[in-house]
């Protein structure tokens, strides 16, 4: 690594540490905002048990989701994105032969 991209990757990270203290706000912030599961769900006009299976995934885990014990992560909160957005998008999945 030559002198110049160290000196920029120091920087980065003193800048880093001073944000971590509260001395200095971070440039830019992001929200992950929750997912309503639970509306999601009835938006598709389908029960508990049907929509797990739609999704595949353990009925227990879509009711922590839903009572807020847990909350989706990685691919399925991706899922869920677009089960949101573009409903018919996963009915063309699901209905597939």
């Amino acid at each position: 690594m030559n002198d110049e991209l160290f000196s920029d990757l120091l920087e980065s990270v003193r800048e880093g540490g001073t944000i971590l203290r509260g001395e200095k706000p971070a440039s830019r912030t992001f929200v992950i905002e929750p997912l309503d599961v639970k509306r999601i769900r009835e938006a598709f006009k389908l029960s508990q048990s049907e929509f797990a299976a739609v999704l595949g995934i353990r009925i227990k885990t879509l009711q922590n989701w839903e009572q807020g014990r847990r909350a989706p992560q990685g691919p399925a909160r991706v899922l869920l994105q677009v089960a949101a957005r573009h409903p018919e998008a996963v009915w063309d999945v699901v209905r597939s032969p």
